[in-house]
């Protein structure tokens, strides 16, 4: 592969939902970008991990709006109208109602594969230069810039940039390459998905129901389908992995019921260990990681990927500035500022499912009638229904506005 320049001001490492959407996001903005992917086009678009079901809150599609995504693609979300919060086997519920938020949805839910293929599509109409398959082998930086190594098919190739940013997922090389260490909290837990066909409408409304092995979603995919994200023990999740179809459906249907109908699998069973990951840090030298490189989330409250966005929009947002006063967009001060940024909003949505994982997945009968207690009052304080409620639409952040910024 010849570049026509091997300098840029900003390569990001990582070609799939967050390091597509940041070169989105900085397209028209006169940046020179390189997108380093370390899997061919047909390996992203095919991995499993794209029949992951995305819950995305209302913040997250504002921001796919701002970028020129979500237009091409609202078409594959279903959208949430009404949320039904519940703990199996007790009294306690909450309902929230995006009729009584005065809004059209609570939020979307869509397969990662329907976003990643069109951002896939649209980072290649734009000027930015993909260089794929690829990795990075070798990091350093000096005062003015960093210096990548990589390995491209049988050739070597070296980078030069302003900024390296690393969004290439929980197993970042990036990462490891900066010698940034991980806090890890493993839940014991795995998270079963998959899709399954209900006889009954879902009526655009998403069930979270908790056990005390783990939470169960159903959201709504389709006209009379429903994406499972279903959270185990690893040892259940084994069995149930291991189970014939009719055999885990009549698990599935024994924890959720049967409020819509029957269920009948329309997709493969996946399974995904959950743990709560978070890096020692974000910035070292020219390099800033953002996205699952820096934190992964229990999926109980779905809130992996809109967090993810948020770093992609912050970031976005900062470079934009920085660049339109012909500041260094990678001089230390400027990425100790975005990282202390970000820190609030990662404290809180790591906290708030951290907490949401180890109240509810409990089996602690003291706790169990307490949360029930606490569900069952919440369901009719309208004020924290309406906190809830931004807190899941992700509008409890203050969201820059990237159209405004590249006007």
């Amino acid at each position: 592969m010849e570049l026509d320049e091997q300098h840029f001001d900003i390569v990001i490492v990582g070609g799939g939902l967050a390091g597509n959407s940041l070169g989105l996001a900085l397209r028209n903005t006169g940046l020179k970008i390189a997108i380093i992917e370390a899997n061919t086009k047909d390996q992203l678009l095919n991995s499993a991990l794209g029949d992951r079901a995305l819950a995305l809150a209302a913040g997250t599609v504002r921001t796919l709006e701002d970028i020129g995504v979500w237009q091409a693609i609202r078409s594959k979300a279903s959208a949430i109208k009404d949320i039904h919060v519940s703990d199996k086997g007790h009294f306690g519920k909450v309902r929230l109602s995006a009729k009584k938020q005065n809004v059209d949805a609570l939020g979307y839910v869509i397969t990662a594969r329907d976003i990643e293929s069109h951002l896939v599509q649209e980072v290649e109409k734009t000027s930015i230069t993909v260089i794929s398959p690829a990795r990075v082998v070798g990091l350093t930086s000096d005062e003015k810039s960093v210096h990548i190594s990589l390995k491209y098919r049988d050739e070597s190739l070296c980078l030069t940039a302003k900024l390296l940013v690393g969004a290439d997922g929980g197993n970042s090389t990036i990462r490891k390459l900066l010698d940034i260490p991980q806090e890890i909290t493993e839940y014991g837990q795995t998270a079963l998905v998959t899709t399954v066909k209900t006889t009954l409408h879902h009526n655009n409304i998403a069930y979270e129901r908790f056990t005390d092995s783990g939470p169960l979603a159903l959201l709504p995919a389709g006209k009379n389908e429903c994406a499972v994200v279903w959270t185990r023990r690893n040892k259940d999740a084994e069995a149930l992995m291991a189970d014939n179809e009719m055999d885990f459906l009549e698990q599935l249907q024994l924890c959720f019921g049967y409020r819509l109908g029957r269920f009948s699998l329309s997709a493969p069973r996946r399974a995904f260990p959950v743990s709560l990951v978070r890096a020692g840090k974000m910035q070292s030298g020219r390099a800033i990681i953002i996205g699952n490189a820096v934190h992964q989330l229990h999926p109980v409250a779905g809130q992996g990927f809109n967090l993810g966005l948020r770093d992609v929009v912050q970031l976005a947002d900062m470079l934009i500035k920085q660049h339109r006063q012909h500041k260094d967009i990678g001089s230390a001060d400027f990425l100790k500022t975005y990282v202390s940024a970000r820190e609030n909003d990662h404290r809180k949505t790591i906290g708030f499912t951290d907490s949401l994982v180890r109240l509810f997945s409990n089996d602690n009968l003291a706790l169990a009638a307490a949360r029930n207690i606490g569900l069952a009052v919440f369901d009719h304080i309208p004020a924290a229904k309406s906190f809830l409620s931004k807190h899941a639409m992700g509008l409890a952040q203050n969201i820059p506005d990237l159209d405004n910024q590249q006007q």
